[in-house]
């Protein structure tokens, strides 16, 4: 198994194509974001935030979440939002990641009576991370074509649920509006509104709004309930990613493919835990749970890893070593490594691949295909000439980079 040291690493070009702005804020920004914005937090110290809120373990999912309730505050302030988008891809330049997909739901920031619509929302998270790509591309080694220039896309996430108090102004406000409805048709409501938003701005603004995606439990909200959303962004080109499989059966896998048309998978770590799988009517649970795969290695429908976090949120999994991501590279699937939540979580890019090679056998041939498929696999913003462009600068200079650190890809 061969052995990769943190500074190839570093140096080697990167992609993560599932990385949420609210779970990725720096922590000393988030407390000044917070005095800023006069939102009360647990502690104002790092070390305090970190001992009770962002922990290296969770107990469960429940937990992981409860920090999103503080950085969803501060960013409801405009300032505070431009510059957590700013900061969020500069840390990721800092680390060698040359592409972002950068997922929330805006939804969650907006205030209607403060006059912060989604527009806004959705201009200011870009004018942040527009401003770090112009100053990095501006480097002279970008300009003169020494190392890939940085790119982002924005991808909007739908809410699978959320109540009538305590999510957002915006969902208050919704539900005060929508009182004689069912709690589903207010939630479907509100994704609808957030797809055609995303058309619109892309389109009428030309926003890099790259894709959609739906977040929040699984359990209780099954993708299917989002078919005729999905069904709008797939009618107008907009390229479409599931939360699935994070923490159900690999049913809401076969869910996100067959109903809502899914590009690429978020998650996806119960495909291979036929356990999981509680649909009455799967039989074999073996064989779909083989089938399935089978039929996303074939399509190369990526799956976007996220090793850290699937640890935390689902302490059972225990050790690295017991993680389907072995499973996943058995079978021949299209991985890509990702955080999720650089502060929640507590990593990074480079963590999360230490991580995965540290633990798993990925001789250099296939991490050049895993790192190839961050940049194959991305909703690029550009057509698909400028894309192929852009991933092969990308890939060739990996293969510079490995020659750098004395590495063979035959």
């Amino acid at each position: 198994m061969p052995r990769y040291t943190a500074e190839f690493i570093k140096a080697m070009p990167k992609a993560d194509l599932h990385l949420h702005l609210d779970g990725s804020l720096r922590i000393d920004s988030l407390i000044d974001m917070a005095k800023r914005a006069h939102v009360k937090l647990p502690t104002y110290t790092v070390d305090g935030l970190y001992s009770e809120v962002f922990k290296s373990h969770y107990q469960n999912l429940g937990e992981y979440l409860n920090g999103f309730q503080y950085t969803c505050a501060v960013l409801r302030d405009l300032e505070n939002l431009e510059q957590a988008a700013y900061e969020l891809a500069i840390d990721n330049q800092n680390e060698g990641v040359n592409y972002i997909e950068v997922r929330f739901a805006p939804q969650l920031l907006m205030n209607p009576a403060a006059g912060v619509t989604m527009d806004t929302v959705l201009q200011v998270t870009n004018d942040g991370l527009a401003r770090a790509k112009r100053e990095y591309n501006a480097q002279a080694d970008v300009k003169n074509g020494d190392k890939p220039p940085f790119d982002y896309g924005i991808i909007c996430c739908a809410m699978r649920m959320f109540g009538a108090k305590g999510f957002s102004p915006y969902y208050t406000q919704l539900f005060q509006l929508m009182r004689d409805f069912e709690p589903m048709q207010v939630i479907k409501t509100a994704a609808m509104e957030l797809v055609r938003a995303s058309v619109r701005l892309r389109d009428e603004e030309g926003m890099p709004i790259v894709g959609l995606d739906i977040a929040g439990q699984e359990i209780g909200y099954p993708a299917s309930d989002f078919k005729e959303i999905y069904e709008y962004a797939h009618q107008n080109f907009l390229l479409k990613t599931v939360h699935a499989g994070e923490a159900y059966g690999a049913e809401s896998i076969f869910e996100a493919l067959t109903q809502c048309y899914a590009d690429r998978l978020g998650h996806g770590y119960s495909l291979f835990s036929p356990d999981m799988i509680s649909d009455e009517n799967i039989k074999d649970k073996q064989t779909y749970s083989h089938n399935l795969a089978s039929y996303i290695a074939d399509r190369r429908i990526a799956v976007e890893v996220c090793l850290t976090s699937n640890l935390q949120t689902n302490p059972a999994i225990g050790d690295i070593s017991n993680h389907n991501f072995k499973h996943m590279l058995d079978n021949r699937l299209a991985t890509v490594i990702c955080t999720d939540n650089r502060l929640v979580s507590r990593t990074t890019v480079s963590n999360e691949y230490q991580l995965a090679l540290d633990n798993f056998d990925v001789p250099v041939k296939r991490l050049k295909d895993m790192v190839a498929y961050g940049f194959k696999k991305n909703f690029f913003a550009g057509d698909y000439v400028a894309k192929r462009a852009y991933a092969k600068k990308n890939i060739e200079y990996f293969d510079k980079v490995a020659a750098a650190h004395g590495l063979s890809i035959d």
